[in-house]
């Protein structure tokens, strides 16, 4: 006998066999049980999630001469011959092949016959959603008054695509995606029986590769089986087969963009594509790698979300580990990348570079153009800034003080001594608490507010005015926003209790450098320019 694939050897052959849709199960039973059968039922559901094989076994149960407890006893003649195809009351029909006006006529016809045997007539019709508009106005009123002996058992993957008038003449029962544990329980006692020795991380690798669909889980395991006949099935040969990546490479590849190493994640791509790994399923399970990651960023209580993960505990820890290293906004972003990344794949010719493409965003925030990529740009810029300030700090006060006493000496103007400078006491003491508290003011700002105003200079315009100085005319723009002087003018006054008048330049066409206009920073010995929150 030749060999019969696993899905097709398994099939459930009673309701007690089917696997994850009890609701379903269920309320067909007590039908059957208490005689009260409808006459058009619709099965819609993702693929690989029962409804042809519950169609079958309805079918078998409501002709089966000793139906027990709902169940169809399958040993009766009517059951056999169902179970072998063989039954003329049980019609099969394939819609995307079968799906003109002449093939539903075809039906309308036959309906008119009673069955040879048993009671009903089974009508059982595949992807419905494919017979076309004429075909389906043929089936409307045979569907809403057939003969006492038929039923009409309907299934689709695509219940939006059939018309309402349809609908409403079916009972319709919806099958649920079947869970990773559901499927994996299956899937060990199918191997058990099989004879197969497998690592429990292979099989729950596998539940979760086949998305809710236990035909595809059958496949799958079939597959891995063949390729490695008379051996131990272990979670690695499962990631060799399906072309997959264990969750040691996800890690790595997150710590290195978070360090923006590109290098680093550039070979670790060439690595990848060199073990022949299917650059597809990767960029899937990475995306739910970052999902992971977010429910446990974003969850009030942490143990919350660490029972819908379904991850080992040290790759728990890890993740908990990671979520710490991200912000939310940059989960975020990277989930989006990844999503426009996986439907891109679909058709791409060069899937590898378009996934080292997505990287380079990720390490290299300003190549982006969305406005969700600001707040990474403005951490980037935050973390070079304390990188360049604990460089400085590393190189010993002499810096700080030489670098200090020649901005002095370059204020003081031609022909007097560095002893004659103007005395800090002499500047408005407004002026002098709002500069020696400013980086407690400016932590106070808006974060891009707060970047543009760390490079700029300070300087007392006179009048109790403050003048700040940009670096660019970038900075010079942003800061003589209304909206943006406002939120500065707002701390200032939470901070002294007074407003005060703010005036803003580029250090490029200061229109203060001439006029006697001093110098704040150059005088008040508070080494501002030199600290950070």
């Amino acid at each position: 006998m030749s060999y019969m694939a696993l899905y097709r050897k398994f099939r459930p052959s009673e309701f007690s066999e089917v696997r994850g849709q009890d609701h379903i199960v269920t309320t067909l039973r007590n039908q059957i049980k208490a005689d009260r059968i409808g006459h058009a039922y619709l099965f819609c559901g993702t693929r690989g999630t029962g409804k042809t094989t519950v169609a079958k076994i309805f079918a078998k149960a409501v002709n089966c001469e000793h139906p027990v407890d709902g169940n169809p006893c399958g040993t009766c003649a009517a059951c056999r011959s169902i179970a072998a195809g063989t039954s003329m009351n049980v019609i099969e029909i394939d819609a995307a092949s079968n799906n003109g006006v002449d093939n539903i006529r075809e039906i309308r016809d036959e309906v008119a016959y009673s069955p040879t045997e048993g009671k009903y007539k089974v009508y059982i019709i595949d992807e419905v959603h494919m017979l076309s508009i004429g075909a389906f106005n043929a089936l409307l009123k045979t569907l809403e008054e057939p003969p006492s002996y038929v039923i009409f058992i309907l299934a689709t993957t695509e219940v939006h695509k059939i018309p309402v008038t349809i609908l409403s003449r079916c009972q319709r029962y919806d099958f649920r995606r079947i869970t990773a544990d559901v499927i994996t329980d299956r899937l060990r006692e199918l191997t058990d029986r099989e004879g197969v020795k497998t690592e429990e991380k292979a099989l729950r690798y596998i539940a979760k590769a086949a998305d809710g669909s236990m035909r595809d889980a059958l496949s799958l395991l079939d597959q891995c089986i063949a390729f490695y006949l008379n051996q131990e099935l272990t979670y690695d040969h499962v990631l060799d087969v399906l072309g997959a990546v264990d969750t040691e490479v996800y890690s790595s590849l997150l710590r290195l963009t978070l360090a923006q190493d590109l290098p680093g994640v550039m070979k670790q791509i060439e690595e990848l594509v060199v073990q022949g790994r299917e650059l597809s399923q990767f960029v899937t399970d990475f995306t739910w790698y970052l999902r992971n990651l977010l429910l446990l960023k974003t969850a009030d209580r942490p143990e919350e979300a660490e029972e819908v993960l379904d991850v080992s505990a040290e790759n728990l820890k890890k993740l908990q580990e990671e979520a710490k290293m991200l912000e939310t906004d940059t989960l975020i972003r990277y989930i989006r990348i990844f999503s426009e990344l996986g439907g891109q794949l679909r058709y791409a010719s060069q899937k590898r570079v378009l996934v080292e493409v997505a990287f380079i965003k990720l390490c290299r925030p300003a190549m982006e153009t969305n406005t969700d990529v600001i707040l990474d740009r403005i951490r980037i810029l935050e973390r070079q800034f304390e990188e360049s300030l604990a460089e400085i700090a590393a190189g010993g006060g002499a810096y700080l003080q030489q670098n200090a006493q020649t901005q002095v000496q370059a204020a003081v103007p031609q022909g007097k001594k560095t002893g004659e400078a103007p005395a800090p006491e002499a500047l408005p003491e407004d002026v002098q608490a709002v500069v020696k508290n400013w980086p407690a003011i400016t932590s106070r700002l808006h974060p891009l507010l707060r970047t543009y105003l760390k490079d700029a200079g300070l300087k007392a315009l006179g009048g109790g005015r403050l003048g700040i100085i940009a670096a660019t005319p970038t900075g010079e723009a942003f800061l003589k926003e209304e909206a943006h002087l406002r939120e500065i003018r707002d701390v200032i006054r939470q901070d002294t209790g007074k407003e005060m008048e703010i005036l803003v330049a580029c250090v490029q066409n200061d229109p203060h450098g001439d006029v006697g206009a001093i110098d704040i920073e150059q005088l008040i010995h508070t080494e501002i320019e030199y600290e950070d929150e």
